[in-house]
């Protein structure tokens, strides 16, 4: 998988509110009701996330999950990463 450039970046940042480039990677912050919103909501992410074979590092703060995605293996982004935020997004 290869690497995106800084201008296909943007382009789809652009097409993805709510995530925010940090580094080499997209991050995403969402808030939800309580620790068992959470909870729920990052099973759901764990199951896209399995179903893509890409996985997220994630942040539980109680009711605050941080979702982090960079294509390790290419070290940085790529097509995979803002196609799993997409999917996130859907949910």
């Amino acid at each position: 998988m290869s690497l995106l450039d800084d201008g296909a970046v943007a382009a789809e940042l652009a097409a993805a509110p709510g995530w925010e480039r940090d580094g080499d990677a997209i991050v995403r912050t969402v808030e939800l009701a309580d620790f068992r919103a959470a909870m729920d909501f990052v099973n759901r992410v764990a199951g896209l996330a399995e179903a893509a074979d890409h996985h997220p590092d994630i942040t539980i703060r109680w009711n605050k999950v941080t979702l982090t995605l960079s294509t390790h293996s290419a070290g940085g982004l790529t097509r995979k990463d803002f196609d799993l935020a997409r999917s996130i997004d859907a949910r």
